[in-house]
């Protein structure tokens, strides 16, 4: 038999053994029994979407894993060109357009699940991960910004991650910062890119990319001389909205509301900030946008922002719309540094499970009654044959997050559960 190199490829190569596994889906559970207390209601959309669907909102292609075959050749579908979904918003979009008459209104979504996308993997970025998003469909109102940035600051708050600070701004003011500088419109998009790698490459490798883009001499000069402003570590949006007078008036107080009621009601130890220097990437955005870091880690841990345009590509009439994104793989690797998932004050007494230990060739049927009679007690219980070295058995149920073990010695009493800390030797 020829042997096959059993590698996985790269940037799917993320994998849990059993016991992290657990603790992932503890992390996806605990995050989703919050979004519910907040309103949000799960919903699931399909791996595969048309890639029509998928490039509805534009410049999508690249990130795209097109599929080569979707059906038999004998098949209607076989002609339609599908791919995996890249975000969860987009798919979330096509949804709503398709179900939007039986939908609650607004639309409250919690939806959890993996997206692919084609590009170079490093540290912390994937080709496959999981996203999990909530989202408000119709409505308008800050009061949807508020809800999201209070019920993902308080998700994060409870898995003891502290220090954060939600920075916000807002699509509408970045324009109103183009036009003040005297970028033309079709020059704004180039513009939100560069300004986008402000934190990557400082404000010379963004002046220099702008001007070897191509753009006006005079709109790069005074974005040079505006910048400083934009960059201070505590810019005041009193003191821009009083240097950029423009026609974003509702911008100005929107802003202001989420900022000054999400600090009133925000989880102890988070803040949010205005930062006119957060662009984030997504074109199609259309109002407030924000990202969460935690201190002491670069990378943010979750971002989003409204996007009342896209739904319209799909449904034919705009919908306001919003979101909150938390990536996981992100998530996870600050936990590890912290030392894994906290043990939660008020929470469930978590389901202790152990294993039932059965001699080899001892009464099967009587161990099935016993282990049926434990899970019934609340325990979570696994049928596994007694090894000859016990020891090492007990170490490897601790290894792999076994509360405890029991035997069946005596096959018409019930088994005792023993805590494995004591690593007793049940001979």
């Amino acid at each position: 038999m020829r042997k096959v190199r059993p590698a996985l490829l790269k940037g799917f190569d993320q994998e849990f053994l059993p016991q992290e596994q657990l603790q992932f889906n503890a992390l996806v559970e605990l995050i989703r029994r919050n979004f519910e207390r907040f309103g949000f209601l799960p919903i699931e959309t399909p791996s595969a979407e048309r890639i029509e669907v998928l490039t509805s909102k534009g410049g999508a292609e690249k990130e795209i894993y097109a599929l080569s075959r979707l059906a038999a050749e004998d098949d209607d579908e076989a002609a339609a060109k599908g791919a995996l979904r890249f975000d969860l918003t987009v798919p979330l979009a096509r949804y709503y357009a398709e179900n939007h008459a039986r939908l609650p209104d607004p639309l409250k979504a919690i939806q959890i699940g993996p997206v692919w996308r084609a590009e170079r993997p490093q540290k912390g970025r994937f080709r496959q991960f999981t996203q999990c998003d909530i989202d408000v469909l119709g409505l308008a109102s800050p009061l949807v910004e508020i809800e999201l940035i209070l019920a993902t600051t308080d998700a994060l708050a409870r898995l003891g991650l502290s220090g954060l600070t939600v920075r916000i701004n807002d699509r509408r003011l970045l324009e109103l910062v183009a036009r003040d500088c005297g970028f033309p419109e079709a020059a704004h998009a180039a513009f939100f890119i560069a300004f986008d790698k402000l934190d990557r490459l400082g404000a010379a490798g963004v002046l220099a990319e702008l001007r070897e883009g191509g753009h006006d001499a005079d709109a790069v000069r005074r974005f040079e001389a505006l910048l400083p402003r934009l960059s201070a570590a505590e810019a005041s949006l009193e003191g821009l909205r009083a240097a950029l007078p423009g026609a974003a008036e509702t911008a100005w107080e929107s802003l202001a509301t989420i900022i000054t009621t999400a600090n009133a009601e925000i989880a102890a130890g988070c803040r949010v900030r205005f930062d006119p220097t957060l662009v984030r990437g997504m074109g199609y955005y259309t109002g407030p946008i924000f990202e969460i870091a935690a201190a002491g880690y670069p990378s943010s841990i979750a971002g989003g922002g409204r996007y009342d345009r896209m739904i319209g590509r799909l449904l034919g009439r705009e919908v306001p719309a919003s979101g909150f994104s938390i990536g996981f793989e992100r998530l996870i690797s600050i936990l590890a540094e912290r030392g894994g998932m906290p043990a939660r004050e008020g929470a469930e007494a978590p389901q202790r499970r152990v294993a039932l230990l059965v001699d080899d060739g001892g009464d099967v049927a009587a161990a099935v009654r016993a282990a049926k009679a434990l899970r019934v007690e609340g325990y979570l219980v696994s049928l596994e044959v007694r090894r000859k070295n016990v020891r090492k058995q007990l170490d490897d149920l601790v290894t792999h997050g076994f509360w405890g073990y029991a035997t069946l010695d005596d096959p018409a009493r019930r088994p005792t559960p023993k805590a494995l800390a004591r690593r007793e030797d049940p001979r």
